[in-house]
């Protein structure tokens, strides 16, 4: 059987950051995560690419040329290029609230403009052919529900302004749809936002399957739930959610996450309470990852969308016990092979 190789596969760096910290887990350094990328292998295949996060202590959102010359380096030196760059937009790490204060979404823009800086950067070493800057509200549900619709409006208008950055750059923003993001925590508010934000060729939506399982349940936004209470977990139905949820938001989307989910949430140190990544044989995952990545990768006529050049595998919260384990990079390899595979790519 010939190899498809498009699109790209690619694994997360920021699982060895997210819900690690003082009051979790030590964090797992870029290097090591590099290196187990580089190592996993399922029959003849490898990954071929990683995403990264530009905080510290990976990727310092100030990083001098130099310093990214010396990523470029490692990254290349392992056979692996750069994708998608996650954009530090929340106050913890130098960000605002995209509906905060004057002060405070000006952070949010300014965090965007340094990613931007970084990615054409990495564009400009060779070592970075695709890939978008991913963003989100930076600010929580319960802080919007205090005004939804003047709030939607305002991180609207935060966006945009990003967007007039990134475009500048040459760059598009990606807005991850994760329930604990306020104006974005559920399926419909997210739609409401990028359609109030208006900027379509710029600002879209990154899909990732964990969390947007958790879209169809209405966690965090009850309105827009579309199975039932105590959904007993049949595929027609969950089919069926799936492709209601991936109708309204696939136009969107212009990165998306390969991901398990068990249809509960978890939170990890500073990180709140979101969607549940699993392993791809979790055997609570809900998700037949091959098959539901369809849902993302295909429009209503059946057709790739080929909207993206990669898809990630996005492993958050994942215990550094499990997470330094070379078989746990094998499956997940193994995983987003069959998804490549299912759909039929060539390149």
């Amino acid at each position: 059987m010939a190899r498809n190789n498009f699109p790209k596969l690619h694994n997360a760096m920021w699982p060895g950051l997210v819900g690690k910290g003082a009051d979790s887990e030590p964090p797992i350094s870029l290097d090591a995560m590099l290196d187990l990328t580089a190592a996993a292998e399922v029959d003849g295949q490898r990954f071929e690419g990683v995403d990264i996060f530009a905080a510290d202590p990976h990727t310092s959102i100030d990083a001098t040329d130099d310093d990214l010359k010396i990523l470029a380096d490692k990254v290349r030196a392992r056979n692996l290029v750069i994708g998608s760059v996650v954009a530090p937009v929340w106050p913890p790490v130098g960000g605002g609230s995209a509906m905060g204060s004057a002060e405070e979404r000006a952070k949010f823009v300014e965090m965007v403009g340094k990613a931007c800086r970084i990615a054409g950067k990495l564009r400009d070493l060779g070592v970075r052919p695709y890939g978008v800057i991913r963003i989100d509200s930076a600010a929580g549900v319960d802080a919007w529900a205090q005004d939804p619709v003047a709030n939607t409006k305002l991180i609207a208008k935060t966006w945009r302004e990003a967007a007039d950055v990134a475009e500048d750059y040459g760059e598009k923003l990606a807005a991850e749809g994760e329930i604990c993001w306020g104006g974005m925590h559920g399926w419909k508010h997210m739609l409401d936002l990028l359609e109030a934000t208006d900027r379509p060729n710029t600002v879209g939506f990154q899909a990732d399957m964990a969390h947007t399982l958790l879209y169809t349940l209405g966690y965090n936004a009850p309105e827009d739930r579309i199975v039932p209470d105590n959904f007993a977990w049949d595929k027609a139905g969950k089919e069926a959610a799936l492709k209601t949820m991936t109708d309204a938001l696939r136009p969107w989307t212009f990165d998306f996450h390969v991901a398990q989910n068990d249809a509960t949430v978890k939170g990890m140190g500073s990180h709140d309470k979101t969607g549940r990544h699993c392993l791809p044989d979790d055997p609570n995952g809900k998700l037949d990852i091959a098959h539901d990545a369809g849902y993302w990768l295909r429009g209503a006529d059946g057709e790739l969308t080929h909207a993206f050049q990669h898809i990630c595998w996005d492993g958050c919260m994942f215990s550094n016990e499990t997470m330094l384990l070379a078989k746990t990079w094998n499956s997940i390899l193994a995983a987003m092979i069959a998804v490549r595979d299912a759909h039929g790519w060539r390149g």
